[in-house]
């Protein structure tokens, strides 16, 4: 599936600022404003300068808020994003619920109780930013999350992500994709909004997940599918009826 670009110039602007550059400068603008955010239930929210929240928005980071105080400017970052900003590019603290600083395992167990699957769900998350794909929410999809090659107003998602962790193929009641009309009505949907399924299966090779260094002995299986339509024909069927085969 090519990119399916919004307007005219688009993919040129994408080209000219490309998305590896931008997280860059969020970073280092980040790090030098030696950035603090604060866990708050299942987010963490983030105080930010004109300049920050401009890059915010630009790296497709979090969600503005809006408040009474013109003074001040708030972000809402997701679970997984905060921690992508903590524990991968190091250029943000986090203080818990407690306004108190909390190091990396103290925040990954945090963050684990406010969600069970957070591990899976984080490094999925992580393998596909790391890639340079924006990443956000697909629960209007339903899906796990939706990616885009640049900023979203500049070219639509290709992708409709699925996050399947170990256990997610037996019988428990959360499952998903256990059976064929699972698979059907998923492909279908993301075919009826022009997106490919790309289903990312996380093992934990036998290892724990108390810890972030867990990460490193995950794999992540990437698979895509797709649903057949079987209107289609392997040979062009005008020239059949044309009576052209075989002629050049």
């Amino acid at each position: 599936m090519k990119p399916r670009w919004k307007g005219k110039g688009s993919e040129v602007k994408a080209l000219a600022d490309p998305m590896s550059k931008i997280v860059s400068q969020l970073q280092s603008s980040l790090v030098q404003s030696d950035s603090q955010g604060l866990l708050s239930g299942c987010s963490v929210l983030l105080e930010v300068g004109a300049e920050q929240i401009d890059l915010l928005n630009r790296a497709c980071f979090g969600r503005p808020i809006i408040t009474a105080e013109k003074d001040k400017q708030w972000v809402q970052l997701g679970l997984e994003e905060a921690f992508y900003l903590y524990h991968c590019l190091k250029c943000l603290k986090i203080m818990g619920e407690d306004n108190c600083s909390k190091n990396e395992e103290e925040l990954w167990l945090c963050m684990k109780s406010k969600k069970e699957k957070f591990p899976y769900f984080y490094k999925a998350y992580s393998c596909l930013r790391m890639k340079n794909w924006v990443v956000r929410s697909g629960s209007q999809y339903g899906v796990d999350y939706v990616v885009y090659r640049h900023h979203p107003c500049l070219v639509h998602s290709e992708y409709a992500v699925l996050v399947l962790s170990e256990g997610d193929e037996d019988g428990n009641a959360n499952a998903r994709l256990r059976t064929w009309s699972d698979v059907h009505c998923t492909t279908r949907l993301c075919g009826s909004v022009a997106k490919v399924l790309l289903v990312l299966s996380i093992s934990r090779n036998g290892h724990g997940t108390r810890s972030p260094s867990c990460l490193e002995r995950f794999t992540v299986e990437e698979r895509t599918i797709t649903r057949w339509s079987p209107e289609q024909c392997r040979e062009d069927q005008k020239i059949i009826e044309n009576g052209k085969t075989g002629e050049k």
